[in-house]
């Protein structure tokens, strides 16, 4: 008895010193958010699309991002640290994959997540097929969504948020109409609607128009049903691969396979993705 009263006193402790850390969290986040908003307005006012609509979207969004971006980095730092051992003990080094992405007005940031595949290559020395280098581990590693967690620091730095559109590929991108790139016009997410109707397992199309219905209407009790859902597809673990595929198909490869677009719109697409590449890398 003793024994589970001493368990429930160190509960009780353990609760109060989150709460403390939550609201100092969040009254850093909304110090971090002000100092965007006063000391880069300048930069960001050249070169914004979108205006937030919403008083969360506009005050709100981005330090509670913050907030419970640095809260689950503490204590999900076990399980950062065990996943990365283990990666470099599977699958070697580096541990973090590191990916250059489309952010909000289309500006392109490093996103990170742990590495699920190896660096196997053919006798000219290109990658092997994802399906092959897609190892069993990765595989876990994939349908457990543990790859991601890394992005969690995207977050943190402000290239991401919890909630908003998935980063796409600068090479997807390039294939969306003009509608389509809309999706850009706020910060991508760690989920979003898309991934909680479907994610892999719907067609490109309905991925990006559940992308322009989200920026359409962004709410605190709408993100908050995502990430209820969010939570409940990772352990049912729906959605998560392409049928008949390793991993998701380019959205450019999607187009050419069903007919939308011609052998040389696909390649004029595929140059402007690695001119774009490569300008991102260089800045």
């Amino acid at each position: 008895m003793r024994l589970f009263i001493g368990v429930l006193n160190k509960m009780k402790k353990l609760v109060k010193v989150l709460s403390v850390f939550s609201l100092a969290a969040l009254i850093l986040g909304f110090v971090v958010s002000l100092v965007e908003k006063t000391v880069f307005l300048k930069r960001y006012d050249r070169t914004c699309i979108h205006k937030p609509y919403g008083v969360y979207e506009k005050y709100f969004k981005r330090p509670m991002d913050f907030a419970l971006s640095l809260m689950s980095i503490i204590l999900l730092s076990p399980v950062l640290l065990v996943t990365g051992i283990l990666v470099r003990l599977k699958l070697g080094s580096p541990i973090i994959f590191k990916q250059l992405r489309p952010g909000k007005n289309e500006r392109i940031f490093e996103m990170y997540k742990f590495r699920s595949m190896t660096d196997e290559r053919d006798m000219e020395g290109k990658l092997l097929p994802d399906e092959i280098r897609l190892t069993a581990f990765g595989r876990k590693l994939r349908d457990t969504s543990l790859d991601e967690l890394p992005e969690l620091f995207n977050i943190l730095k402000g290239d991401m948020s919890i909630v908003g559109p998935r980063p796409q590929l600068v090479r997807d991108m390039v294939f969306m109409t003009t509608e389509q790139r809309k999706r850009h016009y706020v910060k991508q997410g760690l989920t979003g609607l898309a991934q909680v109707n479907g994610r892999n397992g719907i067609s490109w199309e309905d991925k990006l128009d559940f992308d322009i219905q989200y920026i359409r209407k962004i709410t605190l009790w709408g993100d908050f049903i995502i990430l209820l859902r969010t939570v409940k597809n990772v352990f049912r673990r729906e959605g998560i691969h392409t049928d008949g595929m390793a991993t998701a198909e380019d959205y450019g490869d999607y187009l050419l396979r069903k007919g939308r677009i011609n052998e040389k719109e696909y390649a004029v697409g595929q140059l402007e993705a690695q001119k774009i590449t490569e300008q991102g890398s260089n800045s």
